[in-house]
């Protein structure tokens, strides 16, 4: 069935119009894509086209006694995506291609570092001992066997601090807790610089990349986060930053507590569940309703994507499996939806994103062709 025949026949079963034939076909792919694809759905955040969705679904799935009503999120996810272009009725797949057989897949990133002490010396955190990393100062630098560095002052107020600088690479991150209790997440092709104690009335770091942070409250030292584009000022909450430098706007998204970001003389207060937009000339735009879980789903292991087209998803496959993505001719601008594990093969993300539109994937070592 070609693709505008199969959104007129899920705008018919919207609509309460299809025949009973019609219908069958309909669950029928439903009730096989559920049973074969259930990790793989799509989340969209469509909540009225879902509930005109679920009130038309029947409550078996025909020609079995299974029960299906529980699987709401699921099914409406799954009609959703056929609305939205899922070549439902192809008979077959375009298989993803290699240049050659595949001798060594392309895995996902994972927990890596470099850490850049006081006096210069580099330190590769995936190679280095669990246990004492160095004496910076008066603070001990550590490395668990969880793969997390924590820096413990051990006399406050002794020396002057020293500053380090923690880097992950494409295809890489890493966890850090600051000498003041605080934590964070870096993401991949991202840094924070830092004093190994916090001695001055006010607590303050840099970042580049992305940076997920829980402060430590201290409401006599505030805590300053500063990109090349805003400054981020806190007393204890928790919040994402995406300042990478080939983005077009650095976002704030804001967890719990309150933050106020400044740019260029240019001030926004967030609340819990808002998110900051600035852009390259320090212009602010604040979003009421931010979507959180996509925001923060690479610090919890996953890819969230929402409405996002192509290029935008492979820019992030590319940050996170260290590859080149060309692309070959004209692709879709359509949007994707949908949650996948960020520990995944990118073998297995690619099939999952070529099952969902029309397009198609090479791999040719590092490098991803992407054709429409």
């Amino acid at each position: 069935m070609e693709h505008n025949r199969a959104k007129a026949l899920i705008a018919k079963y919207l609509s309460g119009n299809c025949t009973p034939e019609e219908k069958i076909i309909v669950e029928s792919w439903y009730t096989k894509e559920l049973s074969a694809r259930e990790d793989q759905l799509p989340e969209p955040d469509y909540d009225k086209l879902e509930q005109e969705i679920w009130d038309k679904l029947p409550q078996q799935k025909i020609g079995q006694t299974t029960k299906i009503w529980p699987r709401i999120a699921i099914a409406a996810s799954v009609l959703l995506f056929l609305y939205t272009g899922f070549y439902f009725f192809e008979k077959r797949q375009r298989p993803l291609q290699t240049a050659q057989s595949i001798k060594h897949e392309i895995v996902p990133g994972s927990t890596k570092a470099v850490l850049i002490l006081g006096n210069g010396k580099k330190l590769v955190l995936n190679n280095a001992k669990n246990g004492l990393l160095a004496m910076q100062g008066s603070a001990e630098v550590q490395k668990t066997a969880t793969g997390e560095v924590i820096y413990t002052n051990t006399e406050p107020g002794t020396d002057v601090p020293l500053y380090n600088t923690m880097t992950t690479p494409v295809g890489g991150e890493y966890r850090l807790t600051l000498a003041d209790g605080t934590q964070v997440w870096l993401n991949a092709a991202s840094s924070i610089k830092y004093p190994t104690a916090f001695k001055e009335s006010e607590r303050k770091v840099e970042i580049t990349g992305e940076v997920y942070f829980e402060v430590a409250h201290d409401a006599a030292k505030p805590f300053l986060v500063i990109t090349g584009k805003q400054t981020v000022e806190v007393l204890g909450t928790h919040f994402n930053i995406n300042a990478y430098p080939d983005e077009s706007t650095v976002k704030t998204t804001l967890l719990t507590g309150s933050i106020r970001i400044s740019s260029v003389g240019k001030v926004a207060l967030l609340k819990p569940g808002e998110q900051s937009q600035v852009n390259e000339r320090g212009g602010i735009t604040k979003l009421d309703h931010a979507n959180i879980e996509e925001a923060v789903s690479w610090k919890n292991g996953y890819f969230r994507f929402n409405n996002e087209n192509i290029r935008s998803v492979m820019h992030k496959l590319s940050r996170w499996y260290d590859v080149d993505i060309k692309y070959d001719g004209a692709v879709s601008d359509e949007g994707y939806y949908g949650t996948i594990s960020k520990y995944k093969t990118i073998s297995e993300v690619l099939e999952m994103l070529q099952q969902t539109k029309g397009v198609h994937f090479k791999i040719e070592g590092r490098r991803i062709v992407v054709t429409g």
